[in-house]
């Protein structure tokens, strides 16, 4: 059976389903550790593929890879690797075949070398799946690599089949320049002609403060941004935090204001925990702002959009699910330097130079760039690599739960019509 199974995933590697064993892996994970600068990190994260994640072609390509892990699925899947195994460049041990069969039916390994001690070829196997699947190129088994790799096939092919009907459903149109973002990989990508020319590292919403998914268009770059204090953080942050120190909103820069935009004495504000402030806080422009000193503007129902930060110590977390639902930018100037592009005067060092003034500024763009912010947890590459990342909110779960729930309220309405008309 184990000899069926090698045969059958080398036919799906030849046909590209997998991971290409030409390039060279580095995550910025590997990366960062050399270097902290947003320059590098982004350069980094380049460095892994210049196919975007989403584009045309992803609805057939996810459909492909449904089929391919679906006939993985009809030979039995793939082996699990027990918890105790242990795994050691040049130390032969029990399960290093079992890991090489693992690896060899998802593409990550030639079928050439499905047996042998944990060598260097094996090594690189590991760390083309650890690319796949978000993961530090570290080419050892460590427990979120071996959890990755115990994931059965059925629940790839979940992630696969909910990212298909997100795809489906989006209804995105795509120009030749274009920005998306994944919210379960917590990258954005910039895309000119189809290629993916910058790659950032990004902060998403909490697991319980979901960034949403939306599509928009970017018409504007807000310099030195003012930042509105939404009313939840308000009414659960701010006020405990004046109620504990009441000099916290004159430290954070902040101004209360009435409904007519007059500044108010925080003191004056009944902070209790059980009043609701009817007032707006706002912080002022400037390095300490939350929204750091460029905010990309993107109008949408949900009020979101992508920003700088003053926390930029938060990019090198490889966990970065950290905001109140706003997506946060590494070398957010860079991205904005890209969309500004077809918009005259305003280069980097233009950039930079508007931002050292502390003055409020908004620059409009020549020509609006749309914007994605998608959720796909299983998707598959023009170079036909299948990616997949961790279900972060839980939403393939309830999405497949919902659809199933569809389909058998439709079968029995369709069985129920049936009965009437055959009576």
């Amino acid at each position: 059976m184990k000899r069926t199974i090698v045969l059958m995933t080398a036919l799906l590697v030849q046909g590209g389903i997998g991971a290409s064993r030409g390039q060279t892996l580095a995550t910025p994970a590997e990366t960062s550790a050399k270097s902290a600068t947003p320059e590098t990190r982004s350069a980094a994260a380049l460095a892994l593929s210049g196919e975007p994640t989403f584009d045309e072609g992803s609805e057939r390509r996810i459909g492909e890879a449904i089929q391919a892990y679906s006939l993985i699925e009809k030979l039995g899947g793939w082996p699990t690797i027990p918890a105790e195994a242990k795994f050691a460049i040049g130390t032969a041990g029990p399960h290093d075949d079992t890991l090489r069969l693992r690896l060899v039916m998802t593409g990550d390994l030639a079928s050439s070398e499905a047996k042998g001690p944990y060598d260097a070829a094996l090594a690189a196997g590991v760390k083309r799946f650890q690319a796949r699947h978000g993961l530090a190129t570290t080419g050892s088994i460590g427990p979120r690599t071996l959890s990755a790799l115990n994931v059965p096939v059925e629940k790839r092919i979940q992630q696969l089949e909910a990212s298909l009907q997100r795809v489906a459903a989006i209804g995105f149109h795509f120009g030749p320049r274009y920005v998306v973002v994944n919210l379960p990989g917590a990258y954005a990508e910039a895309v000119e002609n189809d290629i993916v020319v910058r790659r950032y590292r990004v902060i998403v919403g909490k697991t319980d403060k979901p960034s949403p998914t939306v599509t928009s268009e970017i018409g504007n770059i807000n310099l030195n941004p003012t930042w509105t204090v939404p009313a939840s953080i308000t009414k659960n942050e701010v006020a405990a935090h004046m109620r504990k120190d009441p000099t916290y909103l004159s430290r954070m820069h902040m101004q209360v204001l009435d409904s007519k935009e007059s500044v108010l004495d925080p003191l004056s504000i009944d902070w209790s925990a059980d009043k609701t402030p009817n007032v707006t806080v706002r912080q002022e422009p400037g390095s300490w702002n939350a929204l750091g000193q460029l905010r990309i503007d993107m109008p949408n129902s949900y009020a979101v959009y992508m920003h700088d930060t003053n926390q930029k110590n938060l990019f090198s977390d490889d966990y970065r699910f950290d905001s109140h639902g706003c997506v946060r930018v590494d070398n957010v100037r860079d991205l904005a330097a890209w969309l500004l592009d077809d918009t005259p005067n305003w280069a980097r060092p233009e950039i930079d130079a508007a931002i050292a003034t502390g003055q409020r500024l908004d620059v409009k763009l020549t020509k609006k760039v749309p914007v994605a912010w998608i959720y796909l947890t299983g998707w598959m590459t023009r170079d036909q690599i299948v990616q997949f990342r961790n279900d972060v909110y839980d939403q393939d779960t309830q999405l497949l739960e919902a659809t199933a729930e569809e389909k058998a309220f439709f079968d029995r309405a369709g069985e129920q019509t049936a009965k009437t008309r055959s009576n």
